[in-house]
């Protein structure tokens, strides 16, 4: 698991198993895609000003893409890669890829901001990536505002986690570092209707997790829509792995909490 986790994130694969890739290579797989559409998608997005506007525009052109997780190339011992692949996302490469083409305007942009989102300083290397939903917002400070405590008003709290530290103290990604960090979420009993209001179309939630090591454990996009507030998301269950629409109140199924990043 790497985590952006099986139970979160995705878990990096040895370069050896792709055997396309030389080692250190970008790795693109458009899947259906063609540059030239992603840039008349660019086109179009970038007609809206709106940052939120846009990211629910841009994430609807991935609906019913297939759920494919396990995508990412490197590990503590083995040489990461740059991948970018639009033939299957999980929940959080799709995260990756609805940013970054917001940020962008052709299609070097995006692989560009892919990497800048994707890594630290943008630096290509597992000690470098972004492995917890918590550390891509913070990397995405310039683009992204954590509102969780604005959304959730006094209902929200906070508790720090040692991420990458098991209950245990084995460590989720051997060869990762252990960071404390504190972690703002509204918990599943004040997710109430008020809370649902003043979510945003665009903004990106996690389903926060009291398990040890870890802040989220699933993440998508909210979309407003019908005068209901849903959850897109790249759903890893039998009877979906798909990119999907859910409604949000029903998948949270009053267990689930909440970490919010907004889009500036």
């Amino acid at each position: 698991m790497n985590l952006r986790l099986g139970i979160f994130f995705l878990f990096a694969l040895p370069a050896l198993l792709l055997p396309c890739s030389a080692l250190g290579e970008d790795v693109d797989d458009l899947g259906g895609w063609s540059r030239g559409e992603i840039e008349r998608l660019l086109a179009d997005a970038g007609r809206i000003p709106e940052p939120g506007r846009k990211i629910e525009f841009i994430s609807a052109a991935f609906l019913e893409t297939p759920y494919l997780a396990d995508t990412l190339i490197g590990s503590a011992e083995s040489a990461e890669v740059l991948v970018l692949r639009l033939d299957g996302v999980d929940c959080f490469t799709l995260l990756d890829t609805v940013e970054a083409l917001r940020r962008a305007a052709d299609f070097d942009g995006f692989k560009e901001a892919l990497r800048r989102l994707r890594y630290r300083q943008g630096r290509v290397d597992f000690l470098s990536r972004n492995h917890f939903f918590s550390e891509w917002g913070e990397t995405g400070s310039d683009h992204l505002r954590e509102v969780t405590a604005l959304v959730g008003g006094e209902g929200v709290r906070r508790v720090e986690k040692q991420l990458n530290r098991k209950n245990d103290g084995a460590l989720y990604l051997p060869g990762y570092p252990v960071k404390r960090r504190e972690i703002v979420y509204i918990p599943p009993e004040a997710v109430d209707g008020s809370v649902l209001a003043r979510l945003r179309g665009g903004d990106y939630v996690g389903i926060y997790t009291p398990l040890p090591g870890l802040d989220v454990t699933h993440c998508g996009i909210v979309v407003l829509k019908e005068g209901k507030v849903f959850l897109r998301h790249a759903a890893s269950s039998s009877h979906l792995r798909k990119v999907t629409d859910e409604e949000l109140a029903a998948y949270l199924g009053g267990k689930k909490g909440l970490v919010v990043y907004r889009p500036i």
